[in-house]
Formats: C-alpha cells, structure tokens, sequence
C-alpha cells in the first residue's frame, strides 16, 4: 500500500483511479479549487484529512476515512460508492452521502441536508445528525445512538431498525415501510403519515397529529406525550402507557389507553376500538 502523508491537492481528479493508497494528514484545498479528488478509487484509506473540495469520493470501492473533516464546501462527498467505513468524521457538506452501499458510520458528526438519499446497507452508530429530508428513500438501515434534527427525515425508506435514538424531527417516516424503533424518542408534528408495518417499542412520542392514515402499525409499551388527533384512519393495534389528549377516528385494531380527553368519531367507517382504563 502507497503512503501519501502531509501533502496538499487542489487539482482536479488528484487521485484518479488510484488504488491501495494510505492517505494520511493530507489537505484538499486550494486556488486550482478541482474536484472529484478520489473518483474511480479502491482500497483507499483515508486518516486525519480535510476536505474543502467538491465531489471527492464518487464511485470508489473499499473506503476508509477516519479522524477526518468535510467543510460546508466539501459538497456531495461520497456518491455510487460501496464498502465504505467512516468514523470520528465531520460531514458538513450538503448531499454527502447519496446512492452508496454497505455503509457504517460511527461517532460521526453530521450536518448535512439531503443527507443520505436511495441508499442501501448503512449502519450508523453513535452519530449526531442534522438535516432536511434525512435518509430518504433509503432501504435495510440499523441505527443505534444516533441523535437527529430536523425536518421530513426517513420518508419513504423501507426495512429499518432503530435503536435508542432522539430523534426530534417533522414529518417524519411518511410512506415508510417495515421499520421498527425501539427505546427511542421521536418528537416532531405529523408522525409516519401513510406509513405500512411501522412498530414502536417502549418509545416516547411527541408532538401533534401523529400516526394517521397508517397501515399495519403497531405500539408496544409507548409514552405519548401531547399527542392530539392521534391515529385517524389507521389500522393500528397498540398499548399506550401515558394518557393521550385526543383520538380521532381509528379504522381498525384495538387501542389500549389509560386515559384519553377526547375520543372524536365523526367518520362511520372508523371501527378501530378504543379501550380506556
């Protein structure tokens, strides 16, 4: 493996098409202001280096970064590239992951909207994440300790599991499907509208209007906490653990509540059963 250390590049396509490198304290910035520094790599190792130029890591194989930072200007960072491991990163450029496979991110500092987008295989694990439209359309995502801000995050991503997160977040998990969160927070307006197979285990629900137009939910042992309007025209079976301020129009399933201020069914076909106590 070639060692690279202590160099910097502005050109562009510095590293094209290069493989076996060890890229160490090395800087990617400067007046020439190129990009796609590594596209068409594999096998690359990337450690203690900054990144203030565009599109670096685009259709690389095997890929390493760590102890690394990507600015504001260090914009769509990695796209069409698999095998990739990131940690002690800072991913602060819009769009930085996109259309990648097979990805684990660890105590990674995110801030970055679009973040995400059609990608497949991303584990993330003790990050901090800030954004719009968060992970859309993404497929087999495992996430643990991750903490999340911001608006419309996981929209219409498929087969998930979350695990101890905070996740404070608007709209999110619209058109989900096969996700399940468990032992997390999810705080934010309008929760998992239009959503198929979505389970919420010892979570802690936040917010207005949440679980409408649901399909195949499930809540086991959940706290809601200002909840209003909550489940209209879903199929839903849950257990809740706290009381709950309003329930408007359950479709189907059964609903286990201890307390509830208003029940609302002005829809004859919402037959979903509401038991209180």
């Amino acid at each position: 493996m070639q060692h690279i250390q202590h160099q910097t590049f502005d050109q562009e396509r510095a590293l094209y098409g290069s493989k076996d490198l060890l890229i160490d304290h090395c800087r990617f910035d400067g007046p020439a202001d190129g990009e796609s520094a590594f596209k068409e790599c594999s096998d690359i190792q990337v450690e203690h280096c900054f990144f203030n130029l565009r599109y670096p890591f685009w259709h690389d194989h095997n890929l390493s970064i760590q102890d690394s930072e990507m600015t504001q200007l260090c914009r769509a960072a990695l796209w069409y590239s698999e095998n990739i491991r990131i940690s002690d990163t800072k991913m602060h450029g819009i769009k930085a992951l996109r259309e990648c496979a097979e990805a684990v991110l660890e105590n990674c500092d995110i801030l970055s909207p679009e973040f995400g987008w059609s990608v497949r295989g991303v584990q993330m694990r003790h990050c901090t994440a800030q954004g719009e439209y968060f992970m859309m359309r993404s497929e087999h995502l495992r996430f643990s300790d991750v903490t999340f801000q911001g608006k419309y995050s996981f929209q219409y991503i498929e087969d998930a599991v979350l695990e101890n997160c905070v996740l404070d977040t608007k709209d999110a998990f619209w058109h989900a499907k096969n996700v399940t969160v468990r032992n997390s927070v999810v705080k934010g307006e309008y929760l998992a509208w239009y959503s198929d197979g979505l389970t919420l285990e010892n979570c802690k629900i936040i917010g207005t209007q949440p679980l409408c137009y649901c399909k195949n939910l499930k809540l086991i042992d959940c706290e809601m906490v200002d909840t209003d309007l909550c489940f209209e025209r879903s199929q839903v079976e849950a257990t809740i653990t706290t009381p709950v301020v309003s329930i408007k129009n359950p479709y189907e399933g059964r609903i286990r509540v201890p307390q509830v201020g208003e029940i609302i069914r002005d829809d004859p076909n919402a037959c979903g059963e509401i038991l209180v106590g």
